[in-house]
């Protein structure tokens, strides 16, 4: 019989998903320093906009430009969404303020930081997947990470919203438009991929596809813990058991994408 979920055993929990964040996070950045393809796979930002061409003294026309505005390797912004969730993990580990509100919140079937974390890490690895499907655009990429927050910062509202609420009295809206808002930026990639050329396709390398079916697997995996939760499903009727799911999940999604980030930047060409 398995033990039942407390605050202490979520303690030892987070700060074991904490650590193995953290450690891959560090060897992202060693390996990123130290080995050349990894360091130099980067991502190429660019900004897009309209010139006037002249044509004659008083005649011209509007056409498409863009210049580059900065570029990063990737293995930064990989590493990044593996600290961030380390850093939300030691924080609410570690005795402190946070701490006891993260657990006066379990207590109320809500976790704030969770919803936070999320904003940042979650939509700097769907900017990094829409990036290898050709969206290099700055003020897109900008739009995918805003509109991935907010589809986050909808879960939040809806744990506050429900909070002590029973399973019939549950209001569905924030999920509903959390999901709408989840559901944009991948159209955004799916047009992107079905735009490109059948040459264009068959040269995308495996391990972008790979990435992206993973990811969408795992994206969608969320939502089904939480509908098990405010549905009150076999043991998702202790909320705790559905915490422990929502950092099971965000393990596996961080370290499937990052290291197959790494092994593809290590490929021939």
């Amino acid at each position: 019989m398995k033990k039942e979920i407390t605050f202490q055993s979520l303690r030892r929990f987070n700060i074991i998903m904490g650590a193995l964040h953290l450690i891959q996070g560090i060897l992202m950045i060693i390996l990123g320093l130290t080995l050349s393809q990894l360091g130099d796979f980067k991502l190429r930002i660019f900004q897009h906009y309209l010139v006037y061409v002249p044509t004659g003294p008083e005649s011209g026309y509007l056409d498409f430009a863009r210049s580059e505005v900065f570029t990063l390797p990737f293995f930064v912004l990989v590493a990044s969404f593996l600290l961030i969730s380390a850093l939300a993990h030691a924080l609410i580990s570690v005795p402190n303020k946070i701490n006891d509100i993260y657990n006066k919140d379990l207590a109320k079937g809500i976790n704030r930081l969770r919803w936070f974390e999320y904003a940042l890490s979650s939509s700097v690895m769907i900017v990094l997947i829409a990036y290898l499907f050709g969206i290099w655009d700055v003020a897109s990429l900008v739009l995918i990470f805003a509109v991935n927050a907010s589809m986050n910062l909808f879960g939040l509202v809806m744990e506050q919203l429900n909070s002590g609420k029973t399973k019939k009295e549950v209001n569905w809206g924030p999920f509903i438009w959390g999901s709408i808002a989840g559901l944009a930026p991948w159209i955004a990639i799916v047009l992107y991929m079905t735009g490109a050329s059948p040459e264009a396709t068959a040269q995308t390398p495996w391990f972008v596809w790979a990435i992206v079916g993973s990811y969408f697997v795992a994206f969608n995996t969320f939502p089904i813990n939480m509908i098990l939760q405010y549905l009150g499903k076999g043991k998702w009727v202790n909320y705790m058991y559905g915490e422990r799911g929502y950092i099971v999940l965000s393990l596996v999604a961080k370290t499937v994408l990052a290291w197959l980030v790494l092994v593809g930047a290590l490929q021939p060409n």
